[in-house]
Parts: structure tokens; sequence; C-alpha cells
């Protein structure tokens, strides 16, 4: 059965826009899957050390009827492919970086995968560029995307021109 699936990219390593690119390619690919659409690229401050380079970022669409973890380890080798180094700090620089943040209806928390994404409430370039793809959205926690931006500023997001 396929279920509808967000993933957030990021980037701020090694030509950003073009790992990005290269990341749609690869999604595009995946077996079992249907790239459905992207969003524009927003340009945003790290999370965490300051003095690393501003990232690229965007939310894909996808039908899949891959297993979450499945889908989560396809993931990780594009990454590996594009040349992400997996570090012991967190919100460090990268090539590249694939997040699930919804994965249909369902909610999941394991030792590998958290789904909803942990975060995605608080950070405006994941929640911009999904409400591009999905502006009526709900969480399957219930809660409405448009609330969700109404508590998250743009402030500090640059949306890139087509």
């Amino acid at each position: 059965m396929m279920e509808r699936v967000y993933i957030g990219l990021g980037s701020n390593l090694a030509e950003p826009l073009k790992q990005l690119r290269g990341a749609l390619t690869a999604l595009a690919a995946l077996p079992q899957t249907q790239l459905l659409a992207q969003s524009s690229f927003y340009v945003s401050d790290p999370l965490g050390p300051a003095d690393q380079p501003r990232y690229v970022n965007a939310v894909a669409a996808l039908d899949s009827a891959l297993e979450p973890l499945v889908l989560l380890d396809a993931l990780q080798a594009i990454e590996l492919s594009q040349g992400r180094e997996r570090k012991a700090e967190r919100w460090g620089p990268r090539t590249l970086d694939l997040d699930i943040l919804l994965f249909g209806e369902r909610l999941l928390n394991n030792a590998r995968l958290t789904v909803p994404h942990y975060h995605m409430h608080a950070r405006a370039f994941v929640l911009y560029p999904l409400a591009e793809l999905a502006p009526e959205l709900c969480l399957p926690d219930g809660r409405a995307l448009s609330e969700l931006l109404a508590a998250c500023p743009f402030a500090g997001l640059e949306r890139l021109p087509a």
C-alpha cells in the first residue's frame, strides 16, 4: 500500500543546491516509490555551531510502499553516496541530510526513527516548504500545519527564486 511521505532535505557543504538536486533525482529512483513534488529551495541559518555555512533546505513529497525503516536505510544510503560523514557533532555541517518528516498517518518512536520528526514543529525551514506542498495538512497527532506555522516565524529564512 502506498503512503504519503514527506522528506526534509538539507545541505550546507559541497555545492548545496547541487546536493539537493542530486538527492531529488535519487529519491525519484527509489523502488516502490514515486516522487510527487518538491518545494522551493530555502536558505536558513544553521541550528548548531554558528561557524558553518548557511543551509539550503527543501521538502519532497513521495508516495511509497516501502516500510519506514527500509526507506530510512535508503535515505541514509543516498546521504552516504553524496559524501555524508556521520560525526558525533550534532547539527554540524554536512553534504546532505535527509529526514523522514511524516509517514502517512503513522506515529513511530523507536531507536532509529521518530515520526512525525521530533523537532519539525519548531523549524521554519521544514514547515514553510512543507506548507507549499500541503497547506491543509493535519499531522497524525491532530495538529494542523497552519497552527504550527502561526507559532513559527518565517524570520531567518530566504526563499530562493525558482
